[in-house]
């Protein structure tokens, strides 16, 4: 580690002539004066002092302090602050990381030492390099293994960038990017143009309610996250710790962030592979939670179910037609007027409902409810009673506490950053559930929503509720606005500029210790969420789920999502796969859209299309909204039919879904990927929105428009297997190839060299994973001819796999202390002899279970064996052979799920069991 100011030619290479950089009027950059080792030799510590001062967008902070580290091989961060006062940063107890606070920053203690005009900060532990120049001060990343610049604070001569501004409501920085270089992430939003981030556009982080319908704007979460492909697929991750609102604009060659607060603090993931720049990210952020089983499972869910006794015709009415649901949702639906932790005495009376979810919990079902967090002022209502008691509830800026609208009219907000808010919240959540005894909590219009908005809204004398529900009433004071709902510089939220307090509580509204909402905003959902997942942690002591609308980095570590308010269109089931893809990308693996549309009414064909996209996603839920009308699957036959087609698989893939799961929990990994994850080296990919990966093996390219009956799919090069008709074999060289997709059909795709843990179709996960396994084994097809394809003709094949299986209760996935057991299949081909083996990690879980491999399918086999050894020994094993489809399959094995074993065979020559 050291500064080397021999660097310098080095470093103006990167940066160019700096002082032909031509200042404007918002700002003249910093110059570096002062520089230090830090203490643990791992990075510097700098002081930055204002060049020439300036008006626009308000008064520039004077001194700054740079905190350049590396954390770890992979990982470097960037901090940039006031040098003299503290500034609001994202709240360690929401997102907990490595402070830089213990590093000093003085004038006169770095006066002593000289400044070289440029230099490099570099480890050979780091597979990052800091690089910087000092008048003006700007930086640069560069990657160690080649020299590629993936970062460049101070490119000349386009007249895009400024010089660093630093302000107290304005901070800006810019980066220069090669034209050719694939962005993705920057969330959340719809978006028709695909995954790959755009040229010359905006990208506003500003968590807003609004259906997802919408596109090209802000929505719920805040995600300011990038992944950046190069040219050969080399991949690298940016990521800034900011929570203030902010623009993001992407230009051809340059990215700029306008940011109305906070600090800068980014930090940058050398990966070189996608995966493994989730993976670096996911350290920092907080690994995706563990999930129950149960969530794997189909679930229905309606804004509009008016009574008790029409949940339970619907769940009736899906056994009746044999279609799995593992859990029932209910909406507001359920509420006494809108109020959390309450229930409709006359539609919802706890005689009725409490029966009903018993009902539900003896059949293995599950039942979720819904919370907004706004809670009614009632002093007749116990929760708000227990809130007043506490005093937990936001306050504006006179120290009282805000009003705001939503569904049950005039509310307060939970300060959920107060230290007695998890009090407050765990006792709602334990008192309800004494009551109905749910199973998951569902957190809406946590952004948070408000019909309403402004510094200070009242209710006009004698009016109690509003004519209009969903509509403000309230009369709101929005003259002389202070600076934090009018700030200097406006970030263009919904396209419009829209005021910061536009349906959401005011920026001036303080926590318990002062902080603003102007700051918090964008974690105020991540709050909220945190405080449902512990409320659920102590009430239970076992793994909660949580479902959260809004969310910020690091939510991914206790909840899971949903896309929102999408439409029943073509088009939000195009940007579906997107979104979900994003959200894999951003640390929430466990992700899904409302199948078939939330808002506007459906159509037939549209809802097969659905059903058989949503039935891939990691969250897979029907939901709809009070006034597009009902649209569960019984409704129409075709979609019943598609259904039972579509489910059967996810439920038989529940074991590689949820392997898939613990790779998440551990690694970060996304279950649902891009096809850039699987050949980032073949550009042709980084454009393709229409396709996605489940792990690595499986392979959906669905339908996504109307009409359409063939799809062009990518395919990575190698043997892809038709899932439902595996007769049909795609030999692919990262290539495109037309399939057809008629109205009741969905490619999917075992990829060759894959192994996947599959179970029998039940109605719920609980009866499901008691089931025998199977193992599909994908081999590359046996072959004699000499003018196959080179992987195609060798007669040696190789399959792996993996199968992860817990207790389901245990807070984290893990394989120790009987909690789980990790089975890891191999299977081989030489010369037509076939050995699959199991290494089985703590398998006493599974052996306890009881859990059994009864059937190995396997696809590529030219001929049957005449006879199967089980653990060295001949064993009459069930041998089913279909010549036509090369499909070979061995049942009656009865192995144990957790001990080691080695079955083989020969397929050399005989054929004495083809059919």
């Amino acid at each position: 580690m050291g500064r080397q100011g021999s660097m310098a030619l080095l470093a103006f290479t990167l940066f160019g002539l700096l002082s032909s950089v031509k200042a404007d009027s918002i700002g003249y950059g910093y110059n570096l004066v002062g520089l230090d080792d830090l203490n643990n030799g791992g990075g510097v510590v700098g002081y930055l002092e204002l060049v020439k001062a300036t008006e626009t967008y308000g008064a520039d902070v004077k001194n700054l302090k740079l905190v350049a580290r590396y954390r770890g091989s992979d990982r470097l961060q960037v901090h940039i602050s006031d040098a003299d006062s503290k500034r609001y940063e994202v709240p360690q107890e929401l997102l907990p990381r490595d402070p830089v606070d213990s590093f000093k920053a003085n004038r006169k203690l770095f006066g002593r030492l000289k400044v070289e005009k440029s230099g490099v900060i570099s480890s050979k532990k780091n597979q990052l390099e800091f690089h910087y120049v000092a008048e003006p001060f700007g930086f640069a990343v560069v990657r160690r293994s080649n020299g590629e610049v993936l970062w460049n604070t101070s490119a000349p001569g386009s007249g895009l960038f400024n010089n660093i501004i630093f302000k107290d409501q304005y901070l800006e920085i810019s980066s220069q990017l090669p034209y050719k270089s694939a962005l993705y992430g920057l969330g959340e939003s719809s978006r028709p143009d695909g995954l790959r981030l755009s040229h010359n556009r905006q990208y506003t982080m500003w968590a807003t309610d609004i259906g997802s319908w919408n596109i090209d704007i802000d929505l719920y979460g805040v995600f300011p996250f990038l992944v950046d492909v190069r040219e050969g697929g080399l991949t690298h991750g940016v990521a800034i710790m900011n929570s203030n609102g902010m623009d993001i604009v992407y230009n051809d060659t340059s990215i700029t962030f306008k940011i109305i607060g906070g600090v800068f603090d980014f930090y940058f993931f050398s990966g070189p592979a996608p995966i493994a720049v989730v993976d670096q990210y996911t350290q920092l952020v907080g690994r995706p939670a563990a999930m129950p089983y149960w969530v794997l499972g189909f679930h229905q869910s309606r804004y509009g179910y008016n009574n008790v006794e029409q949940l339970d015709y619907v769940m009736k009415k899906y056994a009746e037609v044999n279609l799995p649901v593992e859990s029932m949702w209910s909406d507001i639906d359920h509420m006494d007027h809108y109020k959390d932790f309450t229930l409709d005495p006359v539609n919802y009376p706890v005689d009725k409902l409490l029966p009903f979810v018993q009902n539900l919990h003896k059949n293995h079902q599950k039942f979720i409810m819904i919370l907004d967090p706004g809670i009614k002022i009632d002093t007749n209502y116990s929760t708000y009673v227990r809130g007043d008691k506490l005093d937990i509830f936001m306050r504006n800026g006179t120290s009282h506490r805000y009003v705001a609208q939503v569904w049950p009219g005039a509310t307060n907000i939970p300060d959920f950053l107060h230290p007695k808010s998890q009090e407050f919240w765990s006792t709602e959540v334990a008192e309800f559930h004494k009551v109905i005894p749910f199973d998951g909590l569902w957190l809406d219009m946590n952004e948070p929503a408000n019909f309403c908005g402004g510094p200070t809204c009242y209710f006009p004398p004698g009016i109690q509720t509003c004519p209009q529900i969903d509509e403000c009433c309230m009369i709101c004071d929005n003259t002389n606005l202070n600076r934090w709902d009018d700030p200097p510089y406006h970030i263009n939220s919904l396209g419009i500029h829209r005021p910061l307090y536009a349906h959401t509580m005011a920026m001036n509204c303080e926590h318990f210790n002062g902080i603003r909402a102007y700051d918090t905003h964008n974690v105020y959902g991540m709050s909220e969420g945190l405080a449902t997942y512990r409320a659920l942690k102590e009430l239970t002591g076992k793994r909660p789920f949580v479902l959260a609308r809004s969310m910020f980095l690091g939510s991914g570590s206790y909840a899971a999502h949903w896309t929102g308010d999408n439409g029943a269109t073509w088009g939000d089931l195009q940007y579906s796969v997107v979104s979900i893809i994003n959200l894999g990308l951003f640390g929430v693996p466990m992700v899904g859209a409302d199948i078939c549309g939330f808002n506007f009414q459906t159509n037939e064909e549209l809802c097969i299309r659905w059903t058989q996209v949503g039935a891939f996603y990691p969250f897979s839920r029907d939901h709809s909204d009070i006034h597009a009308g009902p649209q569960e699957f019984y409704l129409w036959e075709s979609v019943t039919e598609t259904a039972r087609s579509v489910f059967s698989w996810r439920y038989r893939l529940l074991p590689f879904l949820y392997t898939l799961m613990f790779g998440a929990h551990k690694t970060g990994a996304p279950i649902f990927r891009p096809l850039f994850f699987a050949v980032p080296e073949d550009s042709r990919t980084w454009d393709i929105a229409d396709q996605f990966t489940l792990g690595t093996d499986l392979l959906v390219s669905p339908v996504l428009q109307q009409g359409q009956v063939t799809v062009n799919a990518y395919f990575p090069q190698g043997v892809w297997y038709n899932l439902f008709n595996p007769s049909q074999v795609v030999r692919a060289n990262n290539s495109f190839h037309t399939l057809d997709a008629p109205l009741d059909t969905i490619n999917a795709h075992v990829r060759s060299g894959s192994i996947l843990p599959l179970q029998d179709l039940a109605p719920t996960t609980t009866q499901a994973r008691k089931t025998p396994y199977t193992l599909l084994i994908a081999m590359d097809p046996e072959s004699d001819s000499f003018n196959a394809p080179s992987a195609i003709c060798d007669r040696r094949s190789k399959a792996t796999g993996e199968l992860f299986i817990d207790d389901d209760d245990t807070i984290s996935m893990q394989v120790k202390d009987g909690a789980g057991s990790l089975v890891t299949f191999e299977a081989t081909r030489k010369d037509g002899v076939y050995v699959l083996k199991a290494d089985v990690e703590e398998g006493a879980y599974a052996v306890k279970q009881g859990l059994m491999l009864q059937t190995v399918s396997v696809l590529g086999v030219r001929t049957a064996p005449n006879s199967v050894k089980v653990n060295g020994k001949y064993e009459a094993v069930n041998v089913t052979f279909d010549n036509k489809a090369s499909y070979l399959t061995l049942t009656d094995l009865n192995l144990p799920i957790g001990k080691d074993f080695e079955v083989s065979w020969d397929c050399s020559g005989s054929d004495a069991f083809t059919s």
